[in-house]
C-alpha cells in the first residue's frame, strides 16, 4: 500500500511551510515516527515524522515552499526493511549528453530601447542602487530584463589583491518572517526608547545567599530572569497602557501578563511565551524559562508556545551588549531590554562606591503609551529590582523562594 504523506498544519494561521532539510534519502526505508524532514514555517522549525514504516519516495526538494496539506513524499508500506544499511538503490543508466543548440548572438544594432529597463527591472535596480546604463541587457534590442536586474552585482570598487570571494545562502522562512516583522515594527509604530540604570547589588546578595538552597530544592537556578519578569508584572499592573495593543481604532488592554522571552535558537530568534506570569512564583518563572529555552534550543518549540504575548523581555547582556534599543514585537506595545552587568563607580550617600550596574531600555509605541507612562514604567521596574525584598517578596524571602 502506498501512503501519501501530507504537510500537517503547524498552527492556525500558517498556510505554507518550506522543506529545510530532508533527513532521509529517496528510496530509504524509514520506521514509523522516525524524523524524515525538518520544515520551516514563519514561526518555528518543526520535525516531520514518518506516519508508517516503509520505503520512502520524496516528492519535494529542499528549499521548496509547499502548502499545508500538500503531498511531500510517498511511503510504500510493502517495502522490505533491509537487513543492514540503507536499501539498495537502482543504478541509473548514464545518458549521453545532449548537444546544446548554440544561441543566436544578440543583435548588436543599438536602438532607442538599448539599455532601457523594464518596470520590474527598474524596481530591482533601484533597490540595489544601480543604474540601468551600467548593465548589458539581454532582451530584445538590448533591453534590460528582470532577470538581468536580478543577476546584476553592484560594483565593490577596484580590487587591489587578496581574496574577494562571496557566497549566497538562502534565508530560512523563519528568518525571512523575522525580517518582515522587524521592518513592519519600524514602519508602523511610533517607536521611542527610554533608558535607566539598575543597581543589581540587592539581587546579587539574595542570589549569593540562597542560590544553592534554591537549586537543591527546586532543581533550577535562581537567575535574573525571575526577578525581571516579576518586576515587569508589577509595573504592568501599575501602568496598564504598556500591557495594551492597538486594534485599528481601538486599544485592547489585558488584565493578564503573558510575557514573551526572546531566545536565540539555532534557527534564529524565537520568542516563547510565559503564560499568566502574574500567577507564578520565582520557582515557577525559572522552571518555565528553563523549559522553554531547552525546547527552543532543541528545535522542539511549538507554534502555540510562541503565539500571543502581551509584553517582551530580551536579554542582550548574555552576549555582552552594554546598551541597545530593542525593537517592539508587534502587535505588542513595549519591550524591555536587559544588558550586561558591569562594575561602575556610582555616588551613594555622597560617597563613590563600586556597584554592579545594568543599563535597561524600554522601547514603546508612542501612539498609546505617553512619555510619562513609559518613564514611570521603567522607574517602577528599577525600584522593584533595587528593593526586591520589599516590592517583590513581601518582606519574606524564604516564603517567596519557597525554601
Amino acid at each position: 500500500m502506498i501512503l501519501e504523506m501530507k504537510v500537517p498544519s503547524p498552527g492556525e494561521s500558517i498556510t505554507e511551510v518550506e522543506i529545510a532539510t530532508w533527513l532521509v534519502e529517496d528510496g530509504d526505508y524509514v520506521e514509523k515516527d522516525q524524523a524524515i524532514a525538518e520544515v520551516d514555517s514563519d514561526k518555528a522549525t518543526l520535525e516531520l515524522p514518518a506516519e508508517v514504516s516503509g520505503t520512502i519516495t520524496l516528492k519535494a526538494e529542499e528549499g521548496d515552499a509547499v502548502a499545508v496539506g500538500a503531498v511531500v513524499c510517498l511511503i510504500d508500506t510493502d517495502g522490505e526493511k533491509p537487513e543492514g544499511g540503507k536499501a539498495p538503490k537502482e543504478e541509473k543508466k548514464e545518458e549521453a549528453p545532449k548537444a546544446e543548440t548554440p544561441k543566436a548572438p544578440a543583435s548588436e544594432t543599438k536602438t532607442y530601447a538599448t539599455g532601457s529597463a523594464s518596470p520590474a527591472a527598474k524596481k530591482i535596480l533601484a533597490e540595489k542602487g544601480m543604474d540601468a546604463a551600467s548593465i548589458s541587457g539581454t532582451g530584445k534590442d538590448g533591453r534590460v530584463t528582470k532577470e538581468d536586474a536580478v543577476n546584476a552585482v553592484p560594483s565593490m570598487g577596484t580590487p587591489t589583491g587578496g581574496s574577494r570571494g562571496t557566497s549566497r545562502t538562502k534565508m530560512s522562512m523563519l528568518r525571512r518572517k523575522v525580517a518582515e516583522r522587524l521592518v513592519e515594527a519600524k514602519n508602523t509604530t511610533a517607536m521611542l526608547t527610554t533608558f535607566n540604570e539598575v543597581d543589581m547589588s540587592p539581587i546579587f546578595a539574595l542570589r549569593n545567599e540562597h542560590k544553592e538552597t534554591f537549586k537543591t530544592k527546586h532543581g533550577v537556578s535562581l537567575g535574573f530572569m525571575s526577578f525581571f519578569t516579576l518586576a515587569v508584572v508589577r509595573a504592568l499592573k501599575m501602568y496598564p497602557a504598556v500591557n495594551s495593543m492597538i486594534d485599528e481604532k481601538e486599544m485592547i488592554t489585558y488584565d493578564f501578563c503573558d510575557i514573551s522571552i526572546a531566545v536565540s535558537g539555532p534557527k534564529g530568534l524565537m520568542v516563547p511565551v510565559i503564560r499568566n506570569a502574574e500567577n507564578l512564583s520565582f520557582r515557577g518563572v525559572e522552571s518555565e524559562v528553563k523549559r522553554l529555552a531547552i525546547r527552543a534550543r532543541d528545535g522542539q518549540i511549538t507554534v502555540d508556545e510562541m503565539t500571543g504575548g502581551t509584553f517582551t523581555i530580551t536579554n542582550g547582556g548574555v552576549f555582552g551588549s552594554m546598551l541597545s534599543t530593542p525593537i517592539i514585537n508587534p502587535p505588542q506595545s513595549g519591550i524591555l531590554g536587559m544588558h550586561n552587568i558591569v562594575e561602575r563607580p556610582v555616588a551613594v550617600d555622597g560617597k563613590v562606591e563600586i556597584r554592579p550596574i545594568m543599563y535597561v531600555a524600554l522601547s514603546y509605541d508612542h501612539r498609546i503609551i505617553d512619555g510619562k507612562e513609559s518613564v514611570g514604567f521603567l522607574v517602577a521596574v528599577k525600584e522593584a529590582l533595587e528593593n526586591p525584598i520589599d516590592l517583590l517578596m513581601d518582606n519574606d524571602v524564604k516564603k517567596a523562594l519557597e525554601l
